[in-house]
């Protein structure tokens, strides 16, 4: 392999002997060399070999910009959720993660603190990949010395699960995209409006059916079993629950799943924010 790029004194730009791109990144790996040069393979620790020119360049151009060790963070994170997830993350979070924790380190060290809006769900339906999350705080903090909070964590856990929906195959993307658009639809013929786009209500509606969507087609069903809420819930918001119990009506027959009460519950409070934001318009 010979350097066609040097990005800093630890990461470079090479191509295999197909002539694929690849980011190869180990300590001192470009130290003194020039382009021309052969890799140094015995100091290789970690190559990228991306399959889009475009993203490959959009990685590399990340790296002029930011500290390795934003990328060695990143490289750690990825590792610890391949071996507790048991998969491989799609390489897509290298360039999508590096860049939210740069991003997120440098509004820690001027005090600004973004809020996750749905910490909460995101601690409720995705136990395995918050636990990284938080695991992912431990890295950043002992790596750098900067204490993030758990709002950080729900964001580093969306990362995971982004890159782990990835790195599924193109069938499964599309029959999620449908699902929602389905969901979407029941909503819409129910109440007889039209949903307002540009509210966070419905961004964060629809981000919920697409984590939601995603846990159907992988026959993840999460319950906890919480009867009081769930009873509440019932009485408080008729229309809307009316309008889940539709959706639940078409998972059977399409999906061949139901929801559970815990879904019950978020759809209904989901479907009850965001229709209410729109009959306030």
């Amino acid at each position: 392999m010979i350097i066609e790029k040097v990005l800093n004194n630890n990461v470079l730009l090479t191509k295999n002997e197909k002539g694929k791109e690849m980011i190869v990144m180990g300590r001192g790996i470009s130290f003194n060399k020039s382009i021309g040069d052969p890799v140094d393979e015995h100091k290789i620790d970690k190559v990228f070999m991306l399959h889009e020119h475009e993203f490959t360049a959009k990685l590399a151009e990340l790296l002029n910009n930011i500290p390795l060790s934003h990328l060695e963070i990143v490289n750690d994170i990825v590792k610890h959720a391949n071996e507790k997830l048991g998969t491989e993350l799609s390489d897509n979070i290298y360039l999508s993660l590096t860049d939210h924790i740069t991003f997120a380190i440098e509004r820690a060290n001027k005090g600004i603190l973004l809020k996750n809006a749905m910490l909460f769900e995101i601690k409720r339906f995705y136990k395995r990949e918050f636990s990284i999350g938080l695991d992912a705080l431990k890295i950043i903090e002992d790596t750098l010395g900067i204490k993030l909070g758990e709002d950080e964590a729900g964001f580093i856990t969306l990362h995971i699960v982004n890159a782990r929906m990835d790195s599924t195959e193109m069938t499964s993307t599309l029959k999620m995209t449908e699902m929602v658009h389905s969901i979407l639809n029941i909503v819409t013929y129910h109440y007889g409006i039209v949903l307002d786009e540009s509210t966070l209500s419905y961004s964060r509606f629809i981000t919920h059916l697409q984590y939601f969507s995603m846990r159907v087609l992988h026959k993840e069903v999460h319950e906890t079993g919480e009867d009081f809420l769930y009873s509440q819930i019932k009485k408080t918001y008729v229309k809307a629950f009316e309008c889940v119990s539709k959706i639940n009506d078409f998972l059977e027959k399409t999906y061949d799943v139901s929801l559970s009460k815990d879904e019950y519950v978020y759809l209904t409070i989901h479907i009850q924010r965001v229709t209410e934001r729109n009959s306030m318009e």
